[in-house]
Order: structure tokens, then C-alpha cells, then sequence
């Protein structure tokens, strides 16, 4: 365990020793650990900016069925084509992570954040005021195509920045917290893109929302981003880039970034890749596809729906710091085996219950959920610190977004295709139920890295009893003491 001690020669005996010994006679240093203010700046920061970039999937899913009937001709399949479109977004993200990730490794992670966070809140922008197949034909779903490529090019640089930004300005035996508040805005996205649209309907009616109240969620997104763009502004580099800057190992071109990656740190990103699987998976099959799943296969009314959505994700969103926490407490691959093993066990029985009725679809989405969150809470705090901070930002970036664009972008098609064609109204648990197996095997080369360093250009690896209570406390009074 590590504790802290007080330095008898300290002028202010409340001030702590900004060093503190481990069981294992490693030293570890608080001295350098920003105030706690400016950590919740940058925590602000990263989490409205995943919001934003979040927002647009979640109000792009909740109303997929007016975009079908807008922007593909009758008959054509346009729920299938939606959801297809979705997923077109994710081929881009890939190329999003080779050129942000470089580039996050080079310049630094605020400059590159800015500039994903303006380019998602545009093109979400420009969604709402597309012409329809009726208006323009066959240029309609093209130049839909277009923004979704756009949004995914975004998406690959802004959400490893975001986790890098925050994992890095996070104090090591928090990183677990404070990280969780990204996700925290990942599922605010979500949920906010549920709330405006469950309150269109019920305010413009179904005529109107399906005529032209479907744009008006797309609009939402020019403020958000504004919001996140001068959050963003007013902070500095991350202490990590900074060490890295003033110690000059910071990549120097971008190719010299990628090979360094895939060169020297493939073992890394095996893992990472069998862990994104599973993660991917379940996020898309539950929070993307479910709505319209929800609708057009169990036949809940739309309204009913997103209710079942809304609920289930407030109820995650609560959850989620409280996980963030407790990883800090007992590691994250405990974590993680929880959730995986959980959502095998459970997808199939709840996706059962979801179907019988509102009620029980509230709770079968909801369990389900639950059982995600041990995953989602802890995913800034897990991926970053896979990689050392030289190639860190591009380790995530292109690790994430490559298997993302493979099994996250096309978990709602595949869902859709497949119960479709079948009528197996349970494929999507089973789909689930193998992205946890894929999890699992990776689970078991994965190293644990609660509570150790991201400084540096060794990957940080840390011992169980580096991330006691005390180590936490000692971090804390630490943060404390930074902010007098």
C-alpha cells in the first residue's frame, strides 16, 4: 500500500510530502499534480466535447425511421440503408485515427481536439438542413453520406484525444473517477439526442416531427460545440505532453509515430483490439440499433421507445462514476470480467423479457445497461494506459477506431439484417454473447495499470497493492495542497 508522510522541514505542516514510498520501495511523485480545479476544467472539457461528438449518434439513431422515409426512395429498405449510414461514418474513422493520432503525439492534444470538435458540431449541423429524395433524389443520400464521413473523420481524432487529454491531466490513483466522466458524456450525448426528440414528439406531434421537426435535433449541435471549443481554449497541454515537449521525445513526424506503433507495440494493441470487440458490440447494439429495434420489432410505440432508452441511460449515467471509483480500488480487468461475464449470462434472458412488455423492456434494457457500465466507466482510464505517452494518443486513436469502424459501425446492420431476414428477435444478445468471448480472451493478456504513471515512454504497469486507499488519500492531499 502506499501511504503518505509529512516532511518535518515542510513550512506548512498540512502540506504533504510530495513523495510517497510503495510496499515495493517505489517512490511516486505528487509533486507535480495540478490543482484540483484545474483538473475539473479539463474533465469539463473532454466530457461536453464527447458529449457533442456523441450527440449526433444518439439523435441520429433515435430518429432513423423519419430519416428512412426523407432520404430513400419507398420500398428501398430505408430503416436498413439508415442504420447502413451509420456505419459508413465508422469507415472513416479509421483514416480519422492515422491522421489525428500523429498528429495528437507531435503537436500536442489540445490543438487537435480543437479542431474535431468543430469539424463533428458542423457536419451534425448540416444534417438538418439537407434536402430529401423528394426534393433532390438520388444526391439526397449522397451528400447524407458525405457528413457521415465526415463526422467519422472527426470521431477517429476526438475521442482518443479526449481519453489521452483526460487520463493525462487525471492524478494517477483517480484516473479511474475522473475518467469516467468521459463516458459520463458519452452517454450524456445519447441521452440528450433521446430527450430533444422524445420532447419534440410530444410538443410538434407525429405529423410535424415527421415532416420537418426531424431536423431540429441536428441543430443542437452548433452550441454544444461552441460550448466545448472555448472550454477546451482555456486550458493548457497536459502535464504528460509537457514532460515529453520539454524532455524532446515527442514524435517527430507522423510516419516515424506509426511505425513506431506497429513495430514495437503490436503485443498492446492485440489486446486492446480483443477488448474493443466486445466493447463496441454491446455499446452499438444497445444504445444504436435498440430504438428502432424496439419500435419495428417488439412494436412499442415511438414515444415508448425512447422512454425504455432514456431510462435505461440515466440509470447508467448514475452508475457510471461510482464504477470509475471502484476501479481505482480493485483494478480494472475485475472490472471488466464482471461486465463480459455478466452480459453472457444475461443478454438472451433479457432480451426475452424485453419483448413480453413496456414494463419488462425497461428492465431488460436496463439490467443489460448495467452490466455494460463496468466496461464504458473504465475505458479512459483502461486504453490510454496501454500505451506509453510518446505514441500514446496514436496507439488509442488507431488501435480504437479501426476495430470500432469493423464492429461497432456495423452492429446495428448486422442486427437489423439478421432479424429481418430470420425473425430471430434474439440475435442481437447472441451477437453480444460473442463479443464476450472474444473480451475475455483478450482479458487474460491484458496488464494492470490502476494507479501507475502515464509519464514517461515505458508502457506503466502497476502491482495490486500500488492502488490502495491510502495511495488515494496521499493523491488527494496532494491535489489539495496544489490548489493553496
Amino acid at each position: 500500500m502506499t501511504s503518505s508522510t509529512s516532511d518535518p522541514t515542510t513550512p506548512d505542516p498540512r502540506q504533504p510530502d510530495p513523495t510517497s514510498s510503495g510496499s515495493d520501495g517505489t517512490v511516486t511523485a505528487f509533486e507535480d499534480l495540478p490543482p484540483r480545479r484545474t483538473i475539473r476544467q479539463a474533465v469539463a472539457a473532454s466530457a461536453l466535447g464527447n458529449a457533442t461528438e456523441w450527440y449526433d449518434y444518439g439523435a441520429y439513431a433515435v430518429v432513423a425511421t423519419y430519416i428512412a422515409v426523407h432520404f430513400f426512395p419507398e420500398g428501398s429498405q430505408g430503416l436498413f440503408w439508415t442504420y447502413a449510414f451509420l456505419a459508413i461514418s465508422f469507415l472513416a474513422r479509421p483514416f480519422g485515427g492515422f491522421v489525428w493520432g500523429p498528429l495528437g503525439d507531435r503537436l500536442g492534444r489540445k490543438q487537435v481536439l480543437a479542431m474535431t470538435i468543430i469539424l463533428m458540431s458542423a457536419a451534425t449541423f448540416l444534417i438538418g438542413v439537407l434536402p430529401t429524395y423528394e426534393q433532390v433524389g438520388i444526391l439526397a443520400p449522397i451528400l447524407l453520406a458525405v457528413l457521415r464521413l465526415v463526422q467519422g473523420f472527426s470521431t477517429g481524432g476526438e475521442y482518443g484525444g479526449a481519453a489521452t487529454f483526460m487520463a493525462e491531466y487525471a492524478p494517477d490513483k483517480r484516473r479511474g473517477l475522473y475518467g469516467s466522466f468521459l463516458e459520463f458524456g458519452t452517454l450524456g450525448g445519447f441521452a440528450l439526442g433521446t430527450v430533444v426528440v422524445l420532447v419534440l414528439q410530444l410538443v410538434l406531434g407525429e405529423d410535424a416531427m415527421a415532416a420537418w421537426g426531424w431536423r431540429l435535433p441536428f441543430f443542437v449541435a452548433a452550441p454544444l460545440g461552441l460550448i466545448g471549443l472555448y472550454l477546451r481554449s482555456r486550458l493548457d497541454e497536459t502535464p504528460v505532453f509537457q514532460d515529453l515537449e520539454e524532455a524532446d521525445e515527442s514524435v517527430d513526424s507522423a510516419t516515424g509515430g506509426l511505425r513506431d506503433l506497429v513495430v514495437q507495440y503490436w503485443k498492446p494493441i492485440l489486446v486492446m483490439a480483443g477488448l474493443v470487440i466486445p466493447l463496441n458490440i454491446a455499446n452499438y447494439t444497445l444504445l444504436t440499433y435498440m430504438p428502432g429495434y424496439l419500435e419495428t420489432k417488439i412494436h412499442l410505440s415511438a414515444n415508448e421507445s425512447l422512454m425504455v432508452i432514456l431510462i435505461g441511460e440515466v440509470a447508467m449515467m448514475a452508475l457510471i462514476p461510482f464504477c470509475g471509483a471502484l476501479s481505482d480500488r480493485v483494478g480494472r480487468k475485475r472490472m471488466w470480467w464482471f461486465s463480459m461475464v455478466g452480459l453472457f449470462v444475461m443478454a438472451v434472458p433479457m432480451y426475452m423479457l424485453m419483448g413480453q412488455s413496456f414494463g419488462l423492456a425497461i428492465l431488460g434494457f436496463a439490467v443489460l445497461g448495467l452490466l455494460y457500465i463496468p466496461q464504458l466507466s473504465t475505458i479512459s482510464a483502461t486504453f490510454p494506459a496501454m500505451f506509453p505517452a510518446h505514441v500514446r494518443f496514436a496507439g488509442f486513436a488507431v488501435t480504437y477506431n479501426v476495430f470500432t469502424s469493423i464492429f461497432g459501425g456495423t452492429a446495428a446492420p448486422i442486427n437489423e439484417a439478421v432479424v429481418e431476414s430470420t425473425g430471430f428477435l434474439e440475435f442481437p444478445a447472441v451477437y453480444v454473447m460473442a463479443g464476450c468471448l472474444v473480451g475475455m480472451v483478450a482479458l487474460l493478456f491484458l496488464k494492470e495499470t490502476a494507479g501507475a504513471s502515464l509519464h514517461g515512454t515505458d508502457i506503466p504497469e502497476s502491482e495490486p497493492e500500488d492502488y490502495g486507499i491510502e495511495a488515494i488519500q496521499a493523491e488527494d492531499e496532494a491535489m489539495d495542497a496544489a490548489g493553496r
